[in-house]
C-alpha cells in the first residue's frame, strides 16, 4: 500500500483513517511525503511506533510539484521533477493500492499509477478520500482526480455525493 501524506490536516486525517486498519495490519506500507515536510515524517514515525508490525513500512520523499504561492508558469520544472520522482516511486514499490486524501503531492503519483496501468505494467488500484473539510466542492486535486477518472473516490459529506455522481459516500470516515 502506497500512502500519500500532505502537510497539516491531510496527514492527521490519513493517519486517523489508517488507524482503523488496526495495529497488526498485514499490509506493508510505504509513505510518500513532500520534501521539506518534517512534521509529516515525525507523525509517521510516531504512528508506526504504536503498531505491532513496525518493520513493515518505509518512507519516500518527493519534490513538491508547486510551492505555496509559486507562480503557475514556474511550476512546470518543479512539476516535471515531481513527476519523474513519482514514476520511480510507483514503479519500484509496485503497490496494490495507492491511497491519498487531497494534497497536491498525490497528483503526480496518481498520474504515474494511471500511466503504468495503461501500459499494462502495474495493476494498482487508486483510492482518493476527499478531506472532511471539503463539504460543498471538491478540492483542486480532487476535481482533477475526479474529471480524469483516475480511480475510486470517496467523499465524507452527502452534499458532495449529490454534486458528483461517480463518488462513493459512506458517511464520515475521520
Amino acid at each position: 500500500m502506497l500512502i500519500v501524506l500532505g502537510s497539516g490536516g491531510h496527514t492527521m486525517e490519513m493517519l486517523q483513517l489508517l488507524s482503523t486498519l488496526g495495529p497488526q495490519s498485514p499490509y506493508p506500507r510505504s509513505y510518500v511525503v513532500a520534501r521539506g515536510d518534517p512534521a509529516s515524517l515525525a507523525k509517521i514515525t510516531q504512528f508506526e511506533l504504536e503498531r505491532a508490525d513496525q518493520d513493515h513500512y518505509r518512507v519516500h520523499a518527493i519534490p513538491r510539484a508547486r510551492q505555496v504561492g509559486q507562480a503557475y508558469w514556474s511550476a512546470v520544472w518543479s512539476s516535471a521533477r515531481a513527476g519523474l520522482s513519482a514514476l520511480w516511486i510507483v514503479f519500484s514499490d509496485a503497490p496494490l493500492l495507492l491511497l491519498c486524501n487531497g494534497p497536491g503531492t498525490c497528483l503526480p503519483l496518481c498520474l504515474s499509477v494511471a500511466l503504468f496501468k495503461v501500459l499494462g505494467l502495474l495493476h494498482t488500484r487508486q483510492l482518493y478520500v476527499e478531506s472532511v473539510a471539503r463539504v460543498q466542492t471538491l478540492s483542486l486535486t480532487g476535481k482533477i482526480y475526479y474529471h480524469l477518472r483516475l480511480g475510486d473516490m470517496v467523499v465524507q459529506w452527502p452534499s458532495l455525493a449529490k454534486r458528483y455522481p461517480r463518488v462513493k459516500y459512506n458517511g464520515l470516515l475521520v
